[in-house]
């Protein structure tokens, strides 16, 4: 790929390299975390652990490796063990942007780390592109901010018409964005499945049967956007319900599934305490469920999961360029009230449910209405919004109707 562009989330890095002396930025493969830190310029010192001999050095003797710091070493989930020689190093010489590593994985989440580097490390994730971010617009993810501005007007809210299906088959990754026909980017997925499965997947755990754990895959993606049942997708998949809650793990670890918790509000209010299943591409997930065309998202009966799932890909970079402060949630009741997501920022909310079509009505907003009587009196919702294909207008006090296009423009 000649068309490097570049990342929103370089601020998150650059400030964490000030600060503390091992950063740790992780993603899933070809989200171009390699491309992000080799930006940073020639005065760092490269290693990658996807080359045999580097990897045999971090495994038997790091220390070389950790020796001229400031230095970047790429992968490094393939050697768990160097983090003990990184902490080392840290404890002899602490010094504020010392080490960058990087992998494919979220470290926290496997059970062969030495060391999580408490109190010496910041953890970060890299998500795939979003549609504003791989257009470059520069305030793409202003809109979102201005909602938790109390004297927000509408009509400033933009209005541009979107193509969601198109968007839902292109996904984040860059080489996949790069791709212009939809028959070739499929098969850039599923070679990027292969490889999962036959290389990315055996560094993370034994697995006794890629095709079992293809087809866990494959119902987790028809599920996407919808609350996670793990005995569900272990009887469809004709496994054991321990296996299938493993293979859902690894999927997570391997930082491709995500999983959003809902919101806790007033304990009196019966809640439904499971969270809901997105994958963190969604371009991944529709190659999975076997969705190859526009015509193919558009038609089918859970549509509204989908476009839910694209906008998603906005939503999680939203929150990832500032994970200290925003947070994402839904929130779901045992009557069947629901809010998509609940945006959190700095202490205060704004819930989002959104609708494929053009026309709302204030039924459409009954889970937000729902969601704002359960809330604790310490708990504030800035406004509710129910996103749609229309145009945007007031609902009620505290409540708009806004378009979704521009989250998915055209480019």
């Amino acid at each position: 790929m000649n068309d490097i562009r570049p990342r929103w989330f370089i601020r998150n890095l650059e400030s964490a390299l000030r600060v503390l002396p091992v950063t740790v930025v992780t993603g899933a493969r070809q989200t171009g975390k390699t491309t992000l830190v080799k930006s940073l310029g020639p005065s760092r010192a490269f290693f990658t652990l996807d080359e045999v001999g580097t990897l045999d050095q971090a495994e038997r003797g790091p220390e070389a490796l950790l020796s001229s710091p400031p230095v970047t070493l790429d992968e490094v989930q393939r050697a768990p063990s160097l983090l003990l020689a990184v902490k080392r190093a840290v404890d002899s010489r602490r010094h504020a942007g010392d080490f960058l590593l990087t992998g494919s994985a979220h470290l926290l989440l496997m059970g062969r780390v030495a060391d999580t580097l408490a109190g010496r490390a910041i953890y970060l994730e890299l998500p795939p592109f979003c549609p504003g971010e791989w257009l470059q617009r520069k305030d793409a993810l202003t809109p979102l901010d201005r909602l938790f501005d109390p004297g927000f007007d509408f009509r400033e809210w933009p209005t541009e018409t979107g193509n969601w299906p198109a968007w839902l088959l292109r996904g984040g990754f860059p080489p996949a964005l790069c791709i212009g026909a939809d028959a070739d980017r499929a098969l850039w997925f599923s070679a990027y499945i292969q490889t999962y499965l036959e290389r990315d997947l055996r560094q993370l755990s034994a697995v006794s049967s890629l095709p079992d754990f293809q087809r866990v895959m494959a119902l987790a993606a028809q599920r996407s956007g919808r609350l996670l049942n793990q005995a569900d997708i272990a009887r469809d998949a004709g496994l054991p319900h321990a296996t299938a809650h493993r293979y859902l793990n690894l999927l997570e670890t391997g930082c491709l599934l995500t999983r959003i918790r809902p919101l806790a509000t007033n304990p009196n209010v019966a809640l439904v305490k499971t969270p809901k299943l997105l994958w963190t591409d969604c371009g991944l997930a529709a190659a999975l469920a076997g969705i190859k065309t526009t015509a193919d998202a558009v038609n089918r009966p859970d549509a509204g999961f989908w476009l839910e799932q694209t906008l998603f890909q906005t939503l999680q970079t939203w929150r990832a360029v500032d994970p200290m402060e925003r947070k994402l949630h839904f929130w779901r009741d045992r009557p069947g009230h629901e809010v998509d997501f609940v945006l959190e920022q700095a202490g205060k909310l704004v819930a989002l449910e959104i609708k494929t079509g053009s026309t709302v009505t204030s039924s459409d907003a009954a889970g937000i209405r729902a969601f704002r009587d359960s809330l604790k009196k310490n708990q504030k919702l800035v406004r509710g919004v129910v996103l749609h294909a229309g145009q945007p207008r007031p609902l009620d006090t505290g409540l708009l109707a806004l378009p979704w296009g521009w989250m998915v423009a055209a480019g």
